[in-house]
């Protein structure tokens, strides 16, 4: 996690973890958390190691820090990010790790032109509401796979598409950042936290 600040209490928080060649600054994240400031949302970009074995296992020890922090219950906690780091938090909640709800942005449901080899195992298993906001030509899952595969999940699923957008979604900070934006406020969040300064 980034250096330990300021202990402030909120109503909720949100941790986001990058995909895998990228790091916690990547502008997707960075977009998310500039976005939700004014709404008083604590977010902690965190950074992940390069295997799921790992990976886990830090998203537990962060996602407990940030509650800690944050002066929420665990289960008060939206995890997510992009493409590995999203999958990698969708492991961790399958696994039994306490959280509000799911933000999978460029879900990696497959890799690219290996449609046989579905990352879904675990889907039953996810017991929160799941955000999957991803683009039409994502090359890692179309629409209808990533329709067909999410409908295993047991808890309230939502697809936000953004149109011609790739598995990179480059150039779609904004777009992305307003769709989590969006979907955080309609879980009735936000209001009367403090972010950390």
């Amino acid at each position: 996690m980034a250096p330990k600040r300021r202990s402030t209490h909120a109503s909720v928080a949100l941790l986001l973890a990058p995909g895998a060649s990228a790091t916690r600054d990547h502008s997707a994240l960075v977009a998310i958390e500039q976005a939700l400031h004014p709404d008083g949302i604590i977010v902690e970009r965190v950074d992940l190691p390069g295997t799921v074995q790992r990976a886990v296992p830090v998203v537990g020890r962060d996602a407990a820090a940030l509650a800690a922090e944050a002066g929420v219950p665990p289960e008060h906690v939206f995890l997510g990010g992009r493409s590995y780091g999203g999958r990698v938090c969708s492991l961790a909640v399958a696994d039994g790790l306490p959280a509000a709800r799911l933000v999978l942005v460029i879900y990696p449901l497959h890799p690219p032109g290996r449609p046989g080899n579905a990352r879904t195992a675990h889907l039953p298993d996810l017991r929160v509401p799941c955000l999957f906001a991803s683009g039409t030509r994502d090359q890692f899952g179309t629409p209808a796979e990533l329709e067909a595969a999410t409908a295993a999940i047991p808890a309230p699923v939502t697809h936000v598409w953004i149109e011609g957008g790739n598995h990179g979604l480059r150039g779609k900070d904004d777009a992305v950042a307003a769709a989590v934006r969006e979907w955080i406020l309609a879980a009735g969040v936000g209001a009367g936290g403090r972010r950390r300064g």
